[in-house]
């Protein structure tokens, strides 16, 4: 709820408060109503470790909702495992916090899946040159940046430049003018708003004017307010918009609720906390193994970010989409279909049957 991502956190927990609201009104679960307790790991992880404790050993809660980081997510999922509490994250994409046990579940796609994405997208627009830059000690950026790098590799693309940065840097003038020599047709940035606003900002100061694609971890309005006009002309994935095709009645909801639309991290983790209530309905008992259980063979959950099903990984099947910025909003561009570029970079870079075309006109030729 505070520090480096607490825009993330907070919009997470206005979903979750509106979830709990509207369960409890129809009757709670099981004839009592939902209790939502919430802490705040101050986006540090050095913090989160205590936080969780706190919440399984003192609070003895039956389920986890969180993190909604990565690297935080990564510290939480063994406790959680140690403990036998299913912990549902709205947000952590990275493919090793699903792979700490089975009490692991997440709400939204993995890494794979949006960097494919991504690479599917630049394939779409006709890019054979791209440039990657990346911080190497985040999971979340250095996992985004292997994945795209195969994908787009694989499928016949060249990675012209590839420049690291560290957490906290201000200025990125070095990487970019070596990003700029190598004269790429777009740029991926897999970051977080806080530090991809920045980057954008400078690289257009630089004279960087191509495409920059990025990830959800872009999706806050903190990225806007930063970034201005020189994020125009940019692309992510992301999980929801309120322009998109699913969650009509949640967005009216929200917005009556809260007084804007909603975020994806509001309606990932609305979602997380439905699909909890609708597990614990489904297990008869308000216990954390049977919770598990009906968690683990959920099929077709009518979420606001798309129907979810969780496959062997506890990992959703869903839909995609792309976000484009233009003239300072985030705009719906297109949804992809989860099936089309889910794949492991293990199997040497292949991937599905490419998505769908993005619309004719739909995204700036590169120059």
């Amino acid at each position: 709820m505070s520090g480096v991502q607490a825009s993330f956190g907070n919009d997470a927990i206005n979903g979750a408060r509106l979830a709990v609201a509207e369960i409890n009104a129809d009757g709670g679960i099981l004839e009592h109503p939902l209790k939502l307790i919430v802490r705040d790991t101050r986006s540090r992880a050095d913090e989160t470790g205590e936080v969780v404790r706190q919440l399984l050993d003192d609070d003895k809660v039956v389920a986890l909702i969180g993190e909604i980081a990565t690297d935080r997510s990564l510290i939480a999922a063994p406790l959680a495992q140690e403990k036998g509490v299913p912990m549902i994250t709205p947000g952590s994409t990275n493919e090793n916090v699903t792979a700490t046990g089975d009490q692991i579940f997440r709400i939204c796609y993995t890494d794979s899946f949006q960097a494919g994405v991504m690479a599917e997208f630049a394939r779409s627009i006709n890019v054979e040159k791209a440039a990657i830059l990346y911080d190497p000690s985040d999971p979340y950026s250095a996992g985004l940046a292997e994945k795209f790098k195969a994908d787009f590799v694989s499928n016949g693309g060249q990675i012209v430049a590839e420049e690291f940065y560290q957490k906290g840097d201000r200025d990125f003038s070095t990487q970019l003018d070596a990003i700029k020599g190598q004269n790429p047709e777009i740029v991926f940035l897999p970051s977080y708003y806080n530090e991809a606003a920045l980057i954008i900002r400078q690289a257009r100061e630089t004279g960087i004017d191509m495409p920059v694609l990025g990830t959800d971890g872009w999706d806050s309005p903190e990225f806007l307010k930063v970034g201005g006009e020189a994020v125009n002309n940019c692309y992510f994935s992301s999980h929801f918009s309120p322009d998109g095709q699913t969650g009509k009645s949640f967005v009216a909801a929200y917005t009556a609720k809260y007084g804007t639309p909603p975020p994806p991290l509001a309606a990932l983790t609305y979602d997380a906390v439905k699909i909890t209530a609708d597990g614990l309905r489904r297990a008869g008992v308000a216990e954390s193994i049977p919770l598990r259980d009906a968690l683990a063979v959920t099929k077709d959950f009518a979420g606001v970010t798309g129907p979810i099903s969780f496959d062997q990984d506890r990992n959703p099947t869903k839909p995609g989409i792309v976000i484009r910025l233009q003239d300072g909003k985030f705009t719906y561009l297109e949804t992809v279909d989860a099936k089309v570029t889910e794949a492991p970079v293990a199997e040497e870079g292949t991937n599905d049957p490419p998505a769908e075309a993005v619309p004719e006109n739909a995204a700036k030729q590169p120059q």
